[in-house]
Order: C-alpha cells, then sequence, then structure tokens
C-alpha cells in the first residue's frame, strides 16, 4: 500500500465552476498510484468541490443560477465581514461539499463519460483556493 499527498492552487474568475479535471488527473497520473481512492479536500469556507456534468455549459449555468436563487445576497444577514457576497457564500458552501472521494483505477481517477470535477467558487471576486489531494492505493 502506498500513498500520495498534494495539494493544486486554483484561481478562480470569481462566482462560478471552475473545473479542475485535467489537473487532478494529472497528479494523480504523477503520483504512480494505479489503483486506488483518491480524496479531495478544498480549504476554504465560502467554496466547494462538485462532480458534474462537463459537457453542456448550460448545465453548469443552470447549476450557477440555482444556487444564486436559493442563497441570494442580501442585508438579512447578520454576518457581512468581506461584503453582501460573505454569507450567501457560506451557505452554498455547506449546501455542496468539501471534499469528494473517488475510485482510481487503471493509473486514472474513474469517471462516468460526462463526469468532471469542479471548484465551485460562491465569492463574486476571483480567489486563489487550495486544493488538497491524497491518494492511497498500489
Amino acid at each position: 500500500m502506498r500513498q500520495a499527498s498534494g495539494e493544486l492552487e486554483i484561481g478562480t474568475r470569481g462566482a462560478g465552476l471552475t473545473e479542475v479535471t485535467v489537473p487532478v488527473h494529472d497528479w494523480v497520473t504523477e503520483s504512480g498510484i494505479a489503483t486506488g481512492l483518491l480524496t479531495l479536500f478544498v480549504r476554504h469556507t465560502s467554496a466547494s468541490l462538485l462532480i458534474q456534468e462537463n459537457a453542456a455549459p448550460a448545465a453548469r449555468r443552470d447549476l450557477e443560477a440555482y444556487f444564486a436563487r436559493l442563497a441570494p445576497e442580501s442585508d438579512l444577514y447578520e454576518h457581512d465581514d468581506e461584503g453582501p457576497d460573505d454569507m450567501p457564500a457560506h451557505l452554498r458552501a455547506a449546501l455542496t461539499a468539501t471534499s469528494l472521494s473517488i475510485p482510481v483505477a487503471g493509473g486514472r481517477p474513474v469517471f462516468g463519460t460526462w463526469q468532471g470535477i469542479y471548484l465551485f467558487e460562491h465569492r463574486r471576486a476571483p480567489q486563489r483556493r487550495r486544493v488538497a489531494l491524497h491518494l492511497i492505493g498500489s
């Protein structure tokens, strides 16, 4: 049994989905581990991780619009230390995932045909986000 750990730094353009499938795939390949379990963890409270449709951009736009309606910016929140998008970002992160587990086979993360990994940025301004990676296997 072997382990590998690392971190990706992902730049976002502000609120929305940023695909990170390729850098994650490359990291797994470089690890040399052929079979195992990959865990990803976003190290922030106002961003999250998703496995989502990676072929139709409309699916991502609809997802982003849904979360904007579900947790809108508002002056009704008490927590606004970093601005009006602060608390909605925390709510959106709480409703999604901060970690993902993905099987690895043949030296590659295992996905369905149209699946990709996304960092879901919940703040309006561009950010630098860190995603921790851990792979265990052989």
